[in-house]
Order: structure tokens, then sequence, then C-alpha cells
């Protein structure tokens, strides 16, 4: 009987070598960025209750009500959901551990994120995210700061263009004001209004607006806006963030359409957009959640946050001709087997000592052979240790990147094993060939 063959759940993808140093790049150029501002790593568990998203996103949202994987825990009989999304499981920790008792906190996370809905580019069953949350922070001054903070990245990455659109929800009964006249909206004109905005209308009118059906969008554009039943106070947060973002040199248009389905969002909502990736061209969203620390049993306290999709960021990436590198190391040490392996070994381990990444042949082969493993490789070195070098403690050093005859070691040459690692560094530092973001491949 044939096995069947095994293959990754759908909408649940690999990330093979070739393609990890993409992730790499981006995901070290993320935290560079966050820890510029100040902000600190959170690692929070994959499986949470689900009474915490149930009562942190909102029962009847799309995502509670359709897309989160839950199950029932055979060995206690807990209910447990795989995370939709971070931002309830960092306040969760905070109200957990207390660490809002003494001063706000800027928190940043990393992680896979699961919701049960249909693969499409740029949407997965498994996702990740990277994000950020600032908790204690009640000024528009931390909204325009993790603005400020996404543009450094996307200039970093050099992802543009990436446009900004901001709105703003008010507080909770300005909302809720918002929401009657919605409903009172739409159900005059039931007769346009298609499946999935009748099953949303008394639930979450909101997402009506986030309608892709063409046929709903003049529908959709004559309905209220949100920033008609803003008060003053709430007029003041959006107009002063307003201020800060053209301070900061951030170029925005404002999106009264612009809303979260979430129930813990107030003040302001921003996304980041790209027309590069179709309908899925959101690769950031963010805003303000003051609500959601008290909801979830805490004591109230301000809090704003964005959260990033990775995997829309690295499409972005690869589409701007950084296409991940083939792997490569600085250098790759040969040997004859027997006896010089032993030296071989002894030689790349002092090679790293001094900071190299380096690849020692495995098993035994011809140096033909090896030397083309050492060029496939990416190393700009080649080491060869053979029954003479390994007698009398040198090793052979060779260029495999140059064609300067006057470069070093363009010329094959010898050099003591005490001496090899530093010689080397220097020379990979003199040339500019060391570059942190680069990872060792595997023979």
């Amino acid at each position: 009987m044939k096995k069947e063959k095994l293959a990754a759940v759908r909408g649940m993808n690999d990330l093979l070598p070739a393609e990890a140093s993409l992730w790499e790049v981006f995901e070290a150029r993320a935290v560079d960025v966050l820890r510029a501002y100040g902000y600190q790593q959170i690692r929070t568990p994959i499986v949470e209750h689900t009474a915490l998203f149930a009562r942190g996103i909102g029962e009847v949202t799309d995502i509670v009500e359709k897309e989160m994987y839950s199950f029932v825990d055979q060995l206690n009989g807990e209910q447990l959901t795989l995370r939709p999304e971070a931002t309830a499981s960092v306040v969760r920790a905070c109200i957990e551990h207390n660490l809002l008792y003494d001063e706000p906190r800027r928190l940043w996370y990393i992680g896979p994120m699961f919701r049960h809905e249909r693969p499409q580019r740029g949407r997965y069953r498994q996702f990740h995210q990277v994000g950020a949350e600032a908790l204690g922070f009640a000024g528009p001054d931390v909204d325009a700061e993790q603005i400020l903070l996404l543009r450094r990245l996307w200039q970093a990455l050099g992802i543009g263009p990436v446009r900004l659109e901001i709105n703003s929800l008010g507080d909770g009964q300005e909302r809720a004001r918002h929401r009657a006249a919605l409903i009172e909206y739409f159900e005059s004109h039931g007769e346009r209004l298609d499946a999935d905005a009748r099953r949303r209308l008394h639930t979450n009118p909101l997402r009506i607006l986030d309608s892709k059906n063409p046929a709903m969008q003049p529908l959709v554009s004559e309905a209220p806006r949100i920033t008609d039943y803003l008060g003053v106070a709430s007029r003041a947060h959006f107009e002063r963030l307003q201020e800060l973002l053209a301070a900061g040199g951030v170029e925005f248009s404002i999106n009264p359409r612009l809303v979260r389905g979430l129930d813990y969002y107030n003040l302001t909502v921003y996304e980041w957009i790209t027309d590069r990736l179709g309908a899925q061209g959101t690769i950031c969203g963010g805003g303000r959640y003051d609500p959601l620390i008290e909801m979830l049993g805490g004591k109230a306290a301000p809090a704003c946050g964005f959260a990033i999709g990775v995997e829309r960021v690295i499409e972005l990436l690869r589409g701007s001709g950084q296409a991940a590198a083939s792997p490569a190391c600085d250098v790759y040490v040969l040997h004859q087997g027997g006896g010089t392996y032993l030296a071989a070994l002894q030689a790349a381990e002092n090679l790293r000592d001094e900071g190299l990444d380096v690849i020692l042949h495995a098993g035994e082969a011809s140096l033909k052979s090896q030397m083309k493993r050492a060029d496939a490789s990416g190393a700009e070195y080649a080491v060869i240790v053979g029954q003479a070098e390994a007698a009398d403690g040198t090793a052979m050093v060779k260029a495999l990147r140059t064609t300067d005859e006057a470069a070093p070691f363009a010329r094959q040459r010898a050099l003591s094993l005490a001496e090899l690692g530093g010689t080397l560094a220097a020379a990979l530092a003199a040339g500019d060939a060391f570059d942190d973001e680069r990872t060792c491949g595997t023979n």
C-alpha cells in the first residue's frame, strides 16, 4: 500500500532557507528601529483562553464568530484558542504581571497568529506579525511617535511608496451615536444591502463600511461619518495628531471611512497602504485602544499600538528587487580527511573565535570536489588543511571572490593556525566584505 504523501496544512507555509535570509533582514531592521524608540520585547503564548479574545475583540466580530482556531483541551476541559492577534495577549500579560504598576510601558512582539479563513495572496491561516504596544500613554504624541517609527522602518527597508491614511473613532459615546446613525441609515436602504451587510447591521455595522463589494460602494460613500460625531476633546486629539505628523514631515490623508471592527479601538486609527499588493494592500494597521485594559480586568489605562503583516512586507521586499541572497559564509575550510580533519576543526574554531562565519566540510571528498562546494557556498576565502599543513601547524588560504591579483590571498599562500583568524578577519574588514546580515549556508 502506497503511503500518503504528507504536506503542510493549506494556508500554513514553510519558510525555506533560501527565503529565510530576507525575513532575517526584515526582522533585524525592525528590531533596530523599535529599540531606537525605546521599545522592549515581550513574548506571550501562542495559545490563550478563548474568553480573552471573546471579551477583548468582541463576541460578534468575524474573528471570534468565524475565524478563530478554538478547541477544548482534553486534559482539563478548558476552552483554548490559537491567538488571532497579539494585542489582547500583551494586555493580559501586563495585567497578570502588574507591569504598569510603576511606569508606562513600550513593548514590541513578533510571532505567528492564526485565523481560519480562505488563503489568498497576502492572507494566510498562519501568518506573522511584528507589533508594538505603548501602554499608559494618554496623548496623541505617542500615536504620532509610532507613526514616525513606522515611517522610519519603511525607509530602512526601502519598500516605498507606502501611503498613510488616518481617522478618529472618537470616544465610546460618540462611537455609539455614530453606530446608531449607521443602523438607521442602512435600515432605510435595506433593499440595497448584500448578505454580509444584513448580517452585520445590528451586531457590527462599522464593518459594513469595510465592504469590498463594488455594488455597495455608492451606499457606503453616503453613510454617516464618524468625524461628524466627534466632541471637543476628540477633535482636539485628532487635530493635535495631525499637527505632530506635519511637524515630523509625515505625509497623510484623512479617510473618514477608515474604521475598526474590534470593540476596543477609540480615537486614532491608521493604516499604511501600498498599491503593489492588490486587494491586500494594507501592510500595517494601528490605533488607540484606551478601553481594552479595563475590559480585560485591569486598572483603566490608555494604550495604543500597531501590527505589521510580515508576509506582505516580505512580498514588497521581494518585489523591490531585494530577493533573498544565496546563503554565504566568510570562510569554507577544506581538508584531506583522517588526521587533517582535526587540524581543520581547530582552524575552523579559531576563525569562529574571531567572529567569522565558517563552514567546515563534513565527511571526506576530493579537494577538487570540496573547492566546488566552497565556491558554491559564497565564502570569501577557502582555507585548506592538507597533510603537510596539518604536520607543521599551517593552512593554505585562497581568496574566492576577486580577480585583482593585488588583493589579499589572490594567490594562495600559507598562514600559521595561530595567525589565521586574526589575519582573515582583518582582510575581510579591510575589503568591506564582512556583512552581519549574511547567514551561513549548509553543505
